[in-house]
């Protein structure tokens, strides 16, 4: 076996690359969908199936936390092997801050929100980003991961806050066909 490494910048390049391929499958797959069932019935299809992606990413993680003798808490999210998106290459960069006294994440230069911009399917290619509450609540239904901002709505980064979830959040996100997961994905519906 051969062993090539690459420095930072390519590996960056290289993640990249498969996240424009993801940008564009998911806009087929959307835009398939609306035009062959209508608006609604297209985005509440496209809606279900995020929420099942992003119930498949957030068992995942909370798997393999439970398999470091972690529980499944939001500071645990991520740690150790249980991380789901590559630190570079997706974005441009990602920080924490603060905000009002609490600490939010930032990702600045998302991939995906440049390529749906670029084929004027931001509202569309949005629809892609509610896999970030659905991932969380299938990690911990007691918490969600909620845009305060994101780049699809015209804000120039995604900002992301965790929120305790209410009863009525819960029973919303597992009765839900697809339809309720935007007005989940709210950082104030908790507050």
């Amino acid at each position: 076996m051969t062993t090539e490494l690459i420095n930072l910048e390519e590996a960056a390049h290289e993640v990249r690359l498969a996240s424009v391929r993801l940008a564009l499958l998911h806009l087929a797959y959307a835009e398939t969908l609306v035009q062959s069932l209508g608006e609604e019935e297209g985005r509440e299809l496209i809606l279900k199936a995020i929420k099942t992606y992003g119930q498949m990413i957030g068992q995942e993680v909370r798997e393999k936390v439970l398999s470091q003798g972690l529980p499944p808490l939001p500071e645990n999210y991520g740690k150790g092997v249980s991380r789901d998106l590559p630190r570079f290459g997706m974005h441009e960069r990602v920080e924490e801050v603060e905000v009002d006294g609490e600490t939010r994440i930032r990702a600045y230069g998302c991939v995906l929100a440049e390529v749906w911009k670029r084929y004027g399917k931001d509202k569309l290619g949005r629809l892609y980003c509610y896999v970030d509450l659905a991932k969380y609540m299938a990690y911990n239904p007691e918490y969600k991961l909620a845009h305060a901002k994101a780049v699809p709505d015209g804000d120039s980064y995604c900002e992301f806050c965790i929120r305790s979830t209410t009863p009525a959040e819960r029973h919303a996100f597992q009765k839900l066909s697809g339809g309720e997961l935007p007005t989940l994905d709210q950082c104030s519906i908790s507050d």
